[in-house]
């Protein structure tokens, strides 16, 4: 009697089965396209984080796409950071940047110590304190000395405009601003 429908073949194969074979595309590093309203000087507005609110100064963009930005910390109390762009807003207003001291900058600057793990005895880990890393006093020199031609390039009424927080309120809509 035949069978209705579709039916598997009755005999099984063990070993080597035909496989479609995917040739992997080796991915070129393609650093990410900066927006066309940033360009190095322009002030910028960050969205996330934990300076929110706060408008910075674009400096260059990483290898890694990120973007360099900087408070100046003596004016608004952002250091340099790395920001994504999708997380920022470009204003049109535009900073001198006089001395390029920030060549020296790159991904690296960033990268944590790998610190060591020790294993920990009972009495040990109910009695350590988290101990706070904090930023070395090299890298508070060398935010210092990069920011110095910036703040002094600023006058009185931009190192205000820097140090005011951007924030919405009652009938001010985002789409209909114009930045």
């Amino acid at each position: 009697m035949g069978q209705a429908g579709q039916q598997r073949s009755g005999q099984k194969t063990f070993g080597k089965t035909k496989k479609s074979v995917k040739k992997v595309k080796s991915e070129k590093a393609n650093s990410t396209a900066l927006k066309k309203n940033i360009s190095a000087g322009t002030v910028l507005i960050l969205l996330a984080g934990r300076f929110r609110g706060r408008r910075v100064v674009f400096l260059k963009q990483l290898e890694s796409g990120l973007l360099l930005v900087t408070g100046p910390y003596a004016v608004n109390g952002v250091p340099l950071r790395r920001v994504n762009q999708r997380y920022c807003i470009a204003t049109s207003t535009k900073v001198d940047l006089k001395g390029n001291g920030y060549a020296s900058v790159t991904d690296a600057y960033f990268a944590r110590a790998a610190a060591k793990k020790d294993k920990k005895s009972e009495g040990a880990f109910f009695n350590a304190e988290a101990a706070k890393s904090e930023m070395p006093q090299e890298k508070k020199d060398g935010q210092k000395k990069m920011d110095a031609d910036l703040v002094k390039a600023l006058g009185a009424d931009m190192k205000s405009y820097l140090k005011a927080r951007f924030s919405l309120t009652a009938n001010m809509y985002p789409h209909e601003l114009k930045f």
